[in-house]
């Protein structure tokens, strides 16, 4: 898009601001104890920082990068990382996708279903199919690679290709 067709330009601040709203999200009151009154939190979206951070500590468990993202965005109440940890999973679960969501890092069902269509997502699973290799092994490809791989499939000439 053009800058004319724009009303006007962001700043740098009209886009950091973003990192500072708060967001309430009402907890659903099967994930709650009983006794427990309804209620619900205040959670802030993660800035890069914060996602750098996450991955950096949680690299060798990724069991703990859900709870460390939902530690970093939870303003009230304010937990501990183990705190978090004795959450009950699935009000980890909802705590991580309201993160997701306010961060910007959720997709919506029709994103995933654009993903899906997209031809380099459905050679990578045709080549996770036919060669048995992981996501990961996949993604280290080249267009390229994907291309060859995709021609030697269809003339029928992979022999001696595997994971």
């Amino acid at each position: 898009m053009s800058m004319d067709k724009l009303t006007r330009a962001l700043s740098a601040d009209d886009l950091l601001a973003g990192a500072s709203l708060q967001h309430h999200a009402e907890v659903p009151p099967h994930l709650l104890p009983e006794a427990a009154a309804p209620g619900g939190v205040v959670l802030r979206p993660l800035t890069v920082r914060d996602i750098q951070r996450v991955t950096q500590a949680a690299r060798d468990q990724s069991a703990l990068t859900s709870v460390l993202m939902v530690q970093q965005a939870l303003v009230q109440p304010s937990m501990t990382v183990d705190q978090v940890s004795g959450l009950p999973a699935g009000l980890v679960e909802f705590l991580l996708a309201q993160v997701n969501r306010i961060s910007g890092l959720a997709l919506d069902p029709e994103d995933v279903d654009q993903a899906v269509r997209a031809p380099l997502s459905r050679a990578c699973f045709t080549l996770s199919r036919e060669f048995g290799w992981t996501p990961e092994q996949c993604s280290q490809l080249t267009v390229g690679q994907v291309l060859l791989y995709l021609e030697m499939l269809k003339s029928g000439e992979t022999r001696g290709i595997s994971s």
